[in-house]
């Protein structure tokens, strides 16, 4: 008797772990290296997209580049999240990966299919001509075809918000700026950074550093190590995934008591680097049209063949509510002060 005892429960056990193990099934949709952390369960899905696939390519900078990509990839899942839509992300390595990556998404028939920043243009408009049927999107490129939706931003607007706050914080008159490559809508950082610094402290002196990379953060904390030895006390990075770098750099120099800081770009990159070292962020709301035109598709609102421009007046570029923690009050007034002066169109913010 004790011996059938034994058995059933053995039985039981092992038919809770194999239950268990179903029950906790892994979903690799995310892809390679994707971040999966959004609170999915807090958004209750109406499952109205749960037929559409939507896929999504990074450039160099993967997906994990607490920036640019990564602000795309978490507009995504929350579409997956409010409508039950299917979302996979393919990481590209370099140039050569993002026509065989958008032609991977488009061959298996995605609904849309995401082209995420600049280095795009010539893959996504070959396969966008190639492929009419097929629905494309594009950060930060204009492409003229019915098929493809473009949004752009006015990351000159922004920056030159950060401008003046570094204008008016500096103590030593160094400013520095770290870029990824020297394309035009990196410029279009530089310039509206350099305006802004310009506008409230002409003696303050702009160092500028191209990387010529969005992947390598070794190089962002070299350019930034150059920069900080050189007297500079706040840099600004426009550089994707390398940017990671200066901020390596800067909390390592913080530690040992320097008086230096960061700019973020893309999101807040406070939440991820902390305050200690972290001035404020130029915020770019790529998440924000992301997730806009991905709704809009499934809404059935396709706006293929169309450009969206954004910027200070649509609140998609600009600092974030966390500056208030380094920032002074008096600072953040003459920010607003600027703001409101571009959105009016009394300033006009140079693109080069």
């Amino acid at each position: 008797m004790k011996k059938t005892f034994s058995l059933m429960l053995v039985l039981v056990v092992a038919l809770t772990l194999v239950l268990s193990a179903c029950g906790a099934k892994t979903n690799n949709e995310g892809g390679a290296g994707a971040n999966t952390n959004t609170n999915k369960d807090e958004v209750a899905s109406d499952e109205t997209g749960k037929d559409f696939r939507i896929g999504m390519v990074t450039d160099v900078g993967g997906v994990n580049d607490k920036s640019f990509n990564q602000s795309a990839w978490e507009a995504l899942e929350k579409v997956k999240a409010e409508t039950g839509a299917q979302i996979k992300v393919l990481e590209s390595k370099g140039d050569a990966d993002m026509e065989p990556n958008l032609n991977s998404f488009v061959k298996e028939g995605f609904d849309l299919t995401w082209g995420i920043g600049f280095l795009f243009f010539d893959a996504l408009t070959k396969v966008a001509a190639e492929n009419p049927d097929s629905k494309l999107a594009v950060i930060d490129s204009v492409i003229e075809a019915p098929n493809v939706a473009s949004v752009t931003f006015a990351e000159h607007e922004g920056s030159y918000l950060v401008g003046v706050v570094a204008g008016l914080m500096t103590k030593t008159n160094k400013i520095g700026f770290v870029g990824g490559l020297e394309i035009p809508v990196i410029k279009k950082f530089e310039a509206g950074f350099k305006a802004g610094i310009a506008a409230v402290n002409p003696d303050a002196k702009l160092e500028i550093n191209y990387t010529g990379d969005f992947g390598k953060p070794d190089l962002g904390k070299l350019a930034a190590a150059t920069m900080y030895d050189a007297g500079v006390d706040i840099i600004f990075h426009a550089a994707g995934g390398t940017g990671n770098g200066v901020f390596n750099e800067a909390t390592t120099r913080k530690k040992n008591g320097d008086a230096i800081w960061v700019i973020g770009v893309d999101k807040d990159q406070s939440l991820e680097f902390g305050d200690e070292v972290t001035l404020t962020s130029m915020m770019k709301g790529v998440d924000t049209a992301v997730h806009k035109v991905s709704k809009d598709l499934i809404a059935g609102n396709w706006a293929g063949g169309t450009t969206q421009e954004l910027g200070l007046k649509d609140d998609a570029v600009g600092l974030p509510e966390t500056s208030s923690k380094n920032v002074p009050a008096d600072v953040l007034a003459k920010v607003e002060e600027y703001k409101q002066k571009i959105v009016s169109g009394e300033i006009k913010v140079p693109t080069e």
